[in-house]
């Protein structure tokens, strides 16, 4: 029998989503997206500042990483987005459910943070989970990151 772990392997990326600042959430989503677009699987791990943005109105509160100045550097980013039709957080992420990604929500986070799934948006999450989970995403893909 022919062992077809490699194949699997080579058709699948886990991304963990530990930030919840807005640019790094459109590179995670903008991967992942990437990566559904090119056949392959993907899920999408969020622990801590990251698990927050799944939170009902969380994908709007994101902070830009740097140069936020006061809210004026995120309104500054978000209207050259616009004018060069960069789609929305919401957008891509709806794109990604659309697509068959996987969203992870972590349970030990959800419970650290006081978070409960009445808190979260159901309609993005495929499953309330541990790290056992994400560490069995994680073994059969050839991609991983940390974002």
């Amino acid at each position: 029998m022919e062992d077809k772990s490699e194949e699997v392997k080579a058709q699948k990326a886990t991304i963990v989503v530990q930030s919840g600042d807005m640019d790094k959430l459109y590179s995670a989503l903008i991967i992942a997206n990437g990566c559904l677009s090119m056949g392959m699987m993907v899920s999408m791990f969020f622990t801590f500042w990251g698990l927050l943005r799944l939170k009902k109105g969380g994908l709007e509160k994101a902070p830009l990483s740097k140069m936020h100045y006061l809210g004026l550097g995120k309104w500054m980013i978000n209207r050259r987005m616009k004018s060069k039709n960069v789609r929305s957080l919401e957008r891509l992420f709806q794109d990604y459910v659309d697509l068959g990604g996987k969203v992870l929500a972590c349970d030990m986070t959800m419970e650290i943070m006081g978070v409960g799934p009445k808190d979260l948006r159901e309609d993005l999450i495929t499953e309330y989970c541990g790290v056992g989970t994400y560490v069995n995403e994680a073994r059969y893909s050839s991609i991983t990151l940390f974002i």
